[in-house]
């Protein structure tokens, strides 16, 4: 039977995958019903850009093609000169001519005049009225009375396609006027072919009609191709366009998280004077309770409480440090100390003062330093600090009787290295970049009776990249733990004893900067006594 905690779940596991297909339910349905609305209010079943997009390039085409035209139109009626009265021939090439400065004079103000919905259906209606009224005129030469004779029918067809090809290639952004100027020119040939009434006629009419129809054809795949480019441009533009807009929202967002992040640190950092005070009185008074330097308590047991006191404002101290450490590196106001610092001394120390902590619990720790090595210039407390926070880690997740091994020597390329290995539960592959994480526990942490803040292992990787040096986190379950920090090659101290015998620069008493002076000899000079890996 399921309890009340139970049902919950058994809710909610349907209804949360259901989000996201509702919410693109809705999109896809409010741009159906958009493009629905931009289908009714066009005069052409596209959308209103589109149409004033395709008259555009019905515009830019006859403008393009103006000087073709006016060459056929005065070609024919120079051809036809010969066959009719010239006068009528002149007449026909003049009026031609006229209409077709007409179409280029209302292109050019098309394109020069901004777009609407309404002067798009006007500029339209005009073009394809200027269409027909261009082929009605290639009607009155086509069907002039010059005979049937077989050249002349020949001339006739080859004319007509002639015209019908040109128009439709023309007039293929707008296949209503590319139909209104080819029709009547073919209805008019097929009329006349029909009438002569010859099987041969029959046949020239049929092919007419034939060649209407694939140029029509052919014109309403053009266009249909260019509806097609259109369409895909414009869905490109809006992808592109929600790109951008979700950019600048994810970079404001970015933008907000880090200045609240950034603020967050300097709050911290500003906060170690307040937090720290109290707890020095607490510190100090539980002290002095616990020590009984006023006399002895009246009641025993006040003695003990004065020690728990005192134990766990130490532990809320430590705590309160680490994450102030913390919030000052994130906030960019750790500043290193530097000077000369022996590792095997600082990690030698740090062994002796949790050597204690370590037996109580009957772990082993293996000390395998090499011997001989050169200073490092760092921070001698930001070094130790890291070798507290490695070994404390080891010690609190090695089981009772496990083994820790701390080792120190020297890496491949000449630089330092410090290893802290036990044999404790280890760490899950997936759970290492959680550990390393600020405030970030595994599952072998949250499991343990000393659970900490998550920010040891995240203080100890800051402090040694803040060094130049590099973090390795090696870890498997029920195998172990082993954590190498290295310190870089330009850190050894080595190259410096050369050095003591050269005469050191004439600088003035106020500028003379000792550690900058030994940084600087550092970079010049190469590093001694580099050995060629970690050796144990």
């Amino acid at each position: 039977m399921s309890t009340p905690a139970d049902k919950p779940e058994v809710v909610q596991l349907p209804v949360a995958p259901a989000i996201v297909p509702s919410a693109r339910n809705r999109r896809a349905a409010t741009q159906r019903v958009r493009e629905a609305r931009d289908r009714l209010t066009s005069t052409s079943g596209t959308r209103p850009a589109f149409d004033h997009e395709l008259l555009r390039q019905y515009a830019q085409t006859r403008l393009s093609a103006s000087l073709v035209v006016m060459l056929l139109v005065v070609a024919t009626g120079v051809l036809f000169g010969f066959w009719m009265e010239p006068a009528s021939a002149a007449v026909w090439t003049f009026g031609m001519l006229c209409i077709h400065a007409v179409t280029i004079y209302n292109c050019n103000n098309y394109l020069k005049e901004p777009s609407s919905p309404n002067s798009t259906r006007k500029w339209r209606a005009r073009f394809i009225l200027l269409d027909l009224l261009y082929g009605l005129c290639w009607t009155t030469i086509l069907v002039h009375p010059a005979g049937f004779d077989p050249v002349t029918n020949t001339l006739m067809m080859f004319l007509m396609l002639l015209v019908v090809a040109v128009s439709s290639m023309l007039a293929a952004s707008l296949p209503i006027a590319a139909f209104a100027a080819t029709a009547p020119v073919t209805s008019a040939i097929a009329l006349k072919f029909v009438i002569g009434g010859s099987f041969n006629n029959y046949i020239l009419a049929v092919l007419a009609l034939a060649a209407e129809g694939y140029f029509a054809l052919l014109a309403h795949r053009l266009h249909s191709t260019t509806l097609a480019t259109l369409e895909a441009r414009a869905e490109k533009d809006a992808l592109i366009g929600e790109l951008e807009q979700a950019k600048a929202i994810s970079d404001e967002a970015r933008h907000r998280a880090e200045s609240a992040n950034v603020a967050k640190s300097r709050f911290l950092a500003q906060m170690s004077h307040e937090l720290r005070t109290p707890l020095n009185a607490i510190l100090g008074f539980s002290e002095v309770m616990k020590s009984e330097i006023f006399g002895e308590h009246a009641v025993a047991v006040y003695k003990s409480y004065s020690a728990d006191i005192h134990n766990s404002g130490v532990h809320l101290l430590n705590l309160i440090n680490e994450i102030l450490d913390l919030s000052r590196i994130e906030a960019g106001r750790y500043e290193l100390n530097e000077e000369a610092v022996s590792l095997v001394h600082v990690v030698a120390d740090c062994h002796h003062l949790l050597k204690l902590r370590a037996s109580s619990r009957g772990i082993t720790i293996h000390e395998v330093f090499e011997h001989g090595m050169p200073r490092i210039w760092g921070d001698e407390r930001a070094t130790r600090q890291i070798v507290l926070n490695l070994l404390s880690n080891s010690i609190k997740f090695t089981p009772q009787g496990g083994e820790i091994w701390l080792k120190v020597g020297w890496t491949a390329s000449g630089g330092q290295y410090l290893s802290v290995k036990d044999s404790g539960s280890g760490i899950a592959e997936d759970e290492i970049p959680i550990v390393l994480a600020s405030f970030g526990q595994g599952t072998n942490s949250i499991k343990s009776a000393e659970q900490g803040a998550g920010l040891g292992l995240p203080i100890a990787k800051s402090l040694i990249d803040m060094h130049g040096g590099t973090f390795t986190l090696r870890s498997k379950l029920r195998v172990g733990t082993e954590v190498i920090v290295t310190f870089p090659p330009e850190r050894v101290m080595s190259a410096l004893a050369p050095m003591a015998e050269e005469a050191p620069p004439i600088q003035p008493a106020e500028t003379a900067d000792p550690a900058a002076d030994a940084r600087r000899r550092l970079r010049n000079k190469p590093i001694m006594n580099a050995g060629t890996g970690l050796r144990a």
